[in-house]
């Protein structure tokens, strides 16, 4: 099956609606480390669409800022800049990816629950290891995203990712595994061509690509990473949402280690976790 499935699972990906030119501008903007608010503003401000979004998430819930922000360059200030790119990323990926019609073998709202709460999950264990403020989206974007190579497998290969849950269930192995053996690739490549065409590098790309894989990484980006590895474990372990894997692989150790945690830190976070996963909903919606 392999080779054939890959090139209908490339050429899915190469027909997917790209992200919006100012959202590529954007990430390029913010890679500049003298790039400034205003400089932001202006890139976003060239799609009334993109601006809407953003201001939108800022109102929510979400951020609960108490005060309605109607200036972008003043939700920039207030916000950091790091933040403000990816609202936009997480917004315009949503856009492109989050329709009904491309999941046959998952749930769609079990999917989008498990990946919002990862996401909510990653931000929050950054918030209590004491993580610049101005960084902790890119956290909470990891976790959103981490999962989305799982689409084009379920929008090309419906029938057959079906029989790959009922693998992982039949013999108790993790869901990647199950898709290595019966589609001859799994959600991290898969993943991995979408952070390609997309250009998605950096902490976000990266957890795409590695959050099973985590071991062997030496990236940069390892503190987001791990977040996301650990907020992915908790989310299966609790049961919050469903993507489709009952028998993950158990946490390396060095996880843990590294973070400098324990997953007593979860029996804190487990009250509120819902609640943000519920704020966090605008992201569907915008």
């Amino acid at each position: 099956m392999g080779e054939d499935t890959i090139r209908k699972i490339e050429k899915y990906i190469q027909n997917m609606p790209s992200l919006p030119t100012t959202v590529s501008k954007v990430l390029e903007v913010c890679n500049n480390p003298q790039t400034s608010p205003a400089d932001l503003n202006h890139v976003i401000s060239l799609d009334p669409v993109l601006v809407g979004r953003v201001l939108k998430l800022i109102n929510s819930a979400y951020y609960g800022l108490g005060q309605q922000v109607t200036s972008l360059v003043r939700a920039i200030i207030m916000l950091g800049i790091n933040t403000v790119k990816n609202l936009a990323l997480s917004s315009a990926v949503l856009g492109n990816l989050a329709s009904k019609k491309e999941f046959h073998a998952i749930n769609p709202e079990g999917f989008w629950r498990h990946s919002l709460c990862v996401g909510v999950t990653a931000k929050m264990l950054a918030k209590k290891r004491g993580i610049d403020p101005k960084l902790m989206e890119e956290y909470f974007t990891a976790g959103l995203l981490h999962d989305i190579g799982k689409i084009p497998l379920n929008a090309v290969l419906g029938e057959s990712y079906i029989v790959a849950m009922s693998v992982s269930d039949r013999e108790r192995i993790p869901l990647y595994k199950a898709e290595e053996a019966t589609l001859g690739i799994n959600h991290c490549a898969s993943g991995a061509m979408i952070v390609d065409a997309w250009k998605l590098e950096g902490a976000v790309g990266d957890s795409i690509v590695f959050h099973h894989m985590h071991t062997n990484y030496d990236g940069p980006h390892r503190d987001v990473l791990f977040s996301v590895v650990a907020a992915n474990w908790f989310a299966n372990a609790m049961e919050i949402g469903f993507s489709g894997d009952r028998y993950p692989d158990k946490t390396d150790p060095m996880v843990w280690d590294f973070l400098g945690i324990t997953r007593d830190v979860f029996d804190d976070l487990e009250g509120s976790v819902n609640q943000e996963i519920e704020k966090a909903q605008i992201f569907l919606r915008v």
